[in-house]
């Protein structure tokens, strides 16, 4: 069952944001793929109405160090990083970052001049987050995070989104912040904009699922259950409180923290992004990665909140099919995709690409293991799945946009990016499934 956007919610008992949360961190959750308890590398997460006055002791009961460098962007240091450099005196050295962005020269530069401190105190969201995560990861040093927006789930995972030289935008591995810190007040004052990308970005629960378990069951992807039990019970408990999002309410900022938290949990626990990174978070990366000047400067989970829409509306048109689709041979023109990238990025996607080729003896294979399996397949794909309009209305209900004109997108950026997105990673997705059956670009035509 899925709330329509507005439903009011049930009464339901919190028990504190962190019950969940401490039941994984200290081992007590059984992983239901294994029958075993759970371990992950985060022992310290706490999601509080307010942290105020007790950033010190957290910080020094959880990342004991001789100095700290506070890393925050002007926005950010003004919102929280000031009162945590304050909180620990003449220990701290504070780096406030111009326009910074998650690439590989600006992850060199953070560790060069960040390198006379012991240990980093990410004060930010997505970027500021990465860039400490993976600099620390690189270095050996440690790291934590105090969150000033409910905008993506990367406070727990132990990846990072890094644009390599190259310009291509990858998941490179990192390791876990010590400790993450997440004060609902502060949250709660972040523009709307971000807490309508991080409730986006948990809405591709659905799209990434359904896209997993059909690649698991056709090309024998690894799948795992673990990451969709974790968040069964906060997703309805988000959705039915997607107009308390756009109101600012602290209940509804709160359980966005956890359901997010859980997120990256998932990924901590399986090893992998895939539980939520497929077709939609393809697409978001390559407009980071290839939009240039076109970008409109949106960031990643409002991105993913419109891609995750029109993933949805894909996967419902294949689905919707009583017959099994067919494919045919895939469609692979090496010039064109050289054409299309940069020189240092044409290798990785020419790599991707020929992974996913299919020639006329895997179309035979695919097309018949894809008829055998169909009607059941079907099924079990279309009860993970959220209707495309439902998960559009909960976006708007939150303050966001659920198409590429409501973010400020251009059209035709956003038409390239469905098209071409399939393009730089190994992992089939429903795009290669729709551009194998030759069906990609119509849909782009009358739905993007």
């Amino acid at each position: 069952m899925h709330n329509s956007a507005g439903a009011v919610p049930s009464p339901l008992t919190r028990r504190g944001w962190n019950h969940l949360i401490e039941d994984v961190t200290a081992g007590r959750w059984v992983n239901p793929d294994t029958g075993l308890k759970a371990e992950i590398p985060f022992k310290t997460v706490v999601i509080e109405d307010s942290l105020l006055g007790a950033e010190a002791d957290l910080i020094e009961r959880t990342m004991p160090a001789g100095t700290y460098g506070v890393v925050a962007d002007p926005d950010t240091y003004d919102a929280y990083g000031h009162t945590i450099a304050q909180s620990l005196g003449g220990r701290v050295s504070i780096f406030v970052l111009d326009h910074p962005h998650a690439d590989e020269g600006q992850v060199r530069a953070l560790c060069d001049r960040t390198r006379h401190v012991d240990a980093l105190i990410a004060v930010g969201s997505g970027t500021i987050n990465d860039l400490c995560k993976y600099a620390t990861a690189c270095d050996g040093r440690s790291y934590s995070v105090f969150g000033t927006a409910p905008s993506m789930n990367g406070y727990t995972s132990t990846t990072a989104s890094i644009t390599l030289d190259s310009g291509l935008k990858t998941t490179k591995p990192a390791h876990a912040a010590k400790g993450v810190f997440l004060d609902v007040a502060v949250s709660a004052a972040a523009p709307q904009y971000l807490i309508a990308a991080g409730f986006g970005d948990s809405l591709c629960r659905s799209t990434a699922q359904v896209d997993w378990y059909f690649s698991h069951m056709l090309l024998g992807t690894e799948y795992a259950t673990s990451p969709y039990v974790l968040q069964a019970d906060d997703e309805e408990a988000i959705l039915a409180r997607s107009q308390g999002l756009g109101r600012r309410d602290h209940e509804a900022i709160g359980y966005l923290h956890r359901i997010l938290t859980l997120g990256g949990f998932g990924i901590s626990i399986t090893g992998m992004s895939h539980p939520g990174s497929m077709g939609e978070h393809q697409i978001s990366h390559w407009i980071d990665s290839f939009a240039g000047e076109r970008h409109p400067g949106t960031v990643h989970g409002q991105q993913v909140g419109v891609s995750s829409v029109t993933m949805a509306r894909l996967q419902e048109i294949i689905l919707g099919r009583e017959t099994a689709p067919t494919v045919r041979p895939s469609l692979f023109d090496e010039m064109d995709i050289r054409a299309r990238y940069p020189a240092a990025a044409v290798d990785d996607c020419l790599q991707a690409s020929r992974a996913k080729v299919m020639d006329a003896a895997r179309v035979d294979r695919f097309n018949a293991d894809l008829e055998r399996l169909w009607p059941v397949l079907r099924a079990r794909l279309k009860a993970m799945a959220v209707p495309s309009a439902t998960l559009a209305a909960h976006l708007r209900a939150a303050g966001g946009g659920a198409t590429a004109s409501e973010i400020g997108m251009d059209r035709d950026l956003y038409r390239d990016a469905v098209r071409y997105s399939k393009e730089m990673r190994n992992r089939y997705s429903m795009l290669d499934l729709a551009a194998d059956m030759g069906i990609l670009e119509q849909f782009i035509e009358e739905e993007c």
